[in-house]
């Protein structure tokens, strides 16, 4: 009770600590109870950490703050080792857990891997190290599309890595087996993505190669399952036809952020707007320019940061 009055504690700290009280009731040992609602109160203030190997992860990053535009967050772009879609299973593990740790050394609260790769080989890893909640991209996805799909054939469309890792697939048929599910690797819309070429011949031409034959086969729902693929919804739609269904892995993700967060009692207040800070592992001018584009606005400063210094315990230098 005496830190809720303490001065230390920031004004909006202690009135929302004391709201928290106030709706637990008076019942049971009210020195655990004053502990429990601090301790729900300072988590409920971190940031949401999020990571993808480049700037993709920003339409998930977009949809988290369209969801909660109360949260702060913290992202980062492993933009000097992009793309993962190409690395070995064991190398992206490492790579996550690098990230994960240095998000985790800046007092997250819970951890989205917005990145297919990542979340369909080193999501398991991770939930097994760190004690916070973690959310990868392709659950929410696999469970949206199991919901969406009316003839029981699902489309996942993803890189080669996450097509070859059947993460959807097998995500689709925990939830009900009797789903088909076809796969189709479309590694060309990366780089359509990033170069801002999402509504032109080129874009429809190689939509058109990638996915007539998903369109043969009779899908009515298609997963884009990679986190570059919402730019390139448009084109995608109009390939597909109003038949198809879209799922777009980054809405589901930022819904069950919210739903995760709600549960424990860790959403701030909605009156608060969010800050935003954004880092990467190579030179930032790249990733701001596709960035801005991504996220449909100013990126605002973007830090330079040394994964290997921080692993050896050194403050990872940050620079523009």
């Amino acid at each position: 009770m005496e830190l809720l009055r303490s001065p230390s504690l920031p004004l909006p700290l202690r009135a929302f600590a004391h709201r928290r009280l106030r709706s637990a009731g008076g019942g049971g040992n009210a020195t655990a109870t004053y502990s429990e609602a601090m301790e729900k109160t300072v988590l409920a203030w971190k940031a949401i950490g999020i990571f993808d190997s480049g700037v993709g992860g920003l339409t998930v990053l977009k949809e988290v703050i369209h969801t909660l535009p109360q949260e702060d967050t913290i992202y980062l772009g492993d933009t000097a080792r992009v793309p993962y879609g190409t690395k070995s299973p064991e190398t992206v593990i490492r790579y996550s857990r690098q990230i994960a740790r240095y998000l985790m050394n800046r007092d997250i609260k819970l951890l989205v891997v917005a990145c297919n790769t990542a979340s369909a080989v080193a999501l398991a890893a991770l939930q097994q190290e760190f004690d916070i909640p973690i959310v990868g991209v392709i659950e929410p996805g696999a469970r949206a599309a199991a919901a969406a799909t009316r003839s029981g054939k699902v489309g996942v469309i993803g890189t080669a890595a996450t097509v070859a890792s059947s993460a959807y697939t097998k995500a689709i048929k925990r939830i009900n087996p009797d789903i088909e599910v076809v796969n189709r690797a479309c590694p060309l819309f990366v780089p359509l993505a990033e170069e801002g070429w999402v509504d032109n011949e080129v874009a429809r031409i190689t939509a058109r190669i990638y996915l007539e034959d998903l369109k043969r086969q009779g899908v009515d729902t298609l997963v884009l399952g990679c986190t570059h693929y919402p730019i390139l919804k448009e084109v995608i739609a109009e390939v597909m036809g109003p038949e198809v269904a879209l799922v777009d892995s980054a809405a589901e993700t930022a819904r069950t952020v919210a739903q995760i967060l709600s549960e424990e009692g860790l959403l701030r207040p909605e009156c608060e707007r969010g800050n935003h800070h954004f880092y990467v592992t190579d030179i930032p001018a790249g990733f701001i320019r596709v960035g801005n584009r991504f996220l449909g606005g100013e990126l605002g400063d973007v830090y330079q940061v040394s994964l290997e210094q921080e692993q050896e315990g050194e403050d990872g230098e940050e620079t523009y």
